[in-house]
């Protein structure tokens, strides 16, 4: 949860700082991470005077901001010299052992996915270290932390758990990822898992590929879009066996490839393909330049055949850097309870610094251009968060 952290004593209060920077004026304490304090080293809760997460500390934007016309700022290791010479003992916990209650924070997903379930949805992503974990809400607002729902004890492959999309067919629910660069799937028997692989194995296990997506036609065909590293890492699609784990290789073809010039940021990809259907027209959503690149974006290409042309729009991106945020990609749609698209996509931490990424959500429509559908996504967006 907390990122460079460490504990002050000052008795008898103990203090929570998630950053090594602090500004210190007579009397009060100010950061600009996240502040908490607790008298027993369990329960957490922020004090009056509360964070602001822009930099400007003359004019801060949160209502409960206070600011000082005078203050020092001043390193971790300062601090630490100031407080001795006040007399004030200082100790360490185990941050795992800490409760911070009534506290909301970002959503921590990259690579999100979002499933409607029984009214209750269903959020996945590239997180945790040991496989992939799972939130819930009843609003996209507010979401709760439920479990690991796949973990690297059962499945294949224990390292770099990405992009996992999870969809119900016929009671089963499969969970399409990556792991250690290669593509995968597993299954349970409830959203939240636990989801395991019976037959311990990457879906293509002689080539590194990624991002993998399932698509089901109208006609019950089911597909599946990923990227290939033999390519360059671009956008292929390929028949899927009626298991939805088998790849029929023969029928494997390419989609897109880097090809536009807002594409050009170095290492140069087209990533995390997502397809909807709309009027016979099929609808897709992909990733363009680094992910660790602020210009990191989001694009869309249309075909009428799944195996034919896939035509980009002259106007991507259609999402990149929209208000604050940067390093926007990896998106997916979904309808929301009141039958709206609505777009899940992730964003960098800040401006300055890449992970954790958070997960955010848009809106999507379409617009009439000369007879036609033309995408649109909104740069308007929710900003989602865990209330403990």
């Amino acid at each position: 949860m907390f990122g460079s952290a460490f504990l002050l004593r000052m008795l008898p209060t103990w203090l929570f700082f998630s950053y090594y920077t602090l500004c210190l004026s007579v009397g009060e304490v100010f950061t600009n991470g996240d502040f908490y304090v607790s008298d027993d080293l369990v329960h957490w809760s922020k004090p009056v005077y509360v964070v602001t997460m822009d930099n400007d500390w003359t004019k801060g934007t949160n209502k409960e901001y206070v600011m000082k016309n005078h203050f020092i700022c001043m390193s971790l290791f300062s601090l630490i010299a100031l407080t001795s010479c006040q007399s004030c003992s200082s100790e360490y916990k185990n941050i795992d052992e800490i409760v911070v209650e009534g506290v909301e924070t970002p959503v921590l997903l990259g690579d999100p996915f979002i499933m409607l379930h029984k009214g209750t949805y269903y959020a996945y992503g590239t997180n945790a270290e040991d496989g992939i974990e799972v939130y819930t809400s009843d609003d996209l607002q507010t979401w709760k932390y439920k479990t690991m729902a796949l973990h690297k004890k059962d499945v294949w492959a224990d390292r770099w758990f990405w992009a996992p999309e999870v969809y119900e067919v016929n009671g089963k629910f499969y969970m399409y990822y990556s792991a250690d660069e290669h593509i995968c799937v597993a299954t349970a028997d409830s959203p939240e898992g636990p989801f395991v692989q019976t037959n311990k194995a990457p879906m293509i296990a002689d080539e590194k590929c990624i991002d993998n997506s399932l698509f089901i036609d109208d006609d019950g065909t089911p597909y599946l879009f990923f990227d290939r590293f033999n390519d360059g890492l671009n956008i292929w699609v390929a028949e899927l066996e009626e298991d939805l784990i088998t790849i029929k290789t023969e029928t494997m073809h390419p989609c897109i490839h880097v090809s536009q010039a807002w594409e050009e940021v170095w290492p140069r990809v087209n990533e995390g393909p997502f397809v909807i259907k709309r009027n016979g027209v099929y609808y897709m959503t992909y990733s363009a330049n680094s992910y660790e690149s602020p210009f990191y974006g989001i694009g869309c290409a249309t075909a009428t055949d799944l195996m034919g042309t896939w035509t980009k729009y002259d106007e991507n991106p259609l999402l990149q850097k929209p208000g604050d945020l940067v390093g926007v990609g990896h998106s997916a749609t979904f309808t929301d309870k009141a039958g709206k698209l609505r777009l899940v996509f992730h964003a960098h931490k800040d401006k300055h610094t890449i992970h954790p990424r958070a997960m955010y959500i848009g809106d999507v429509s379409f617009e009439k251009v000369d007879g036609v559908d033309r995408m649109r996504i909104s740069k308007e967006y929710m900003t989602p968060k865990v209330v403990k």
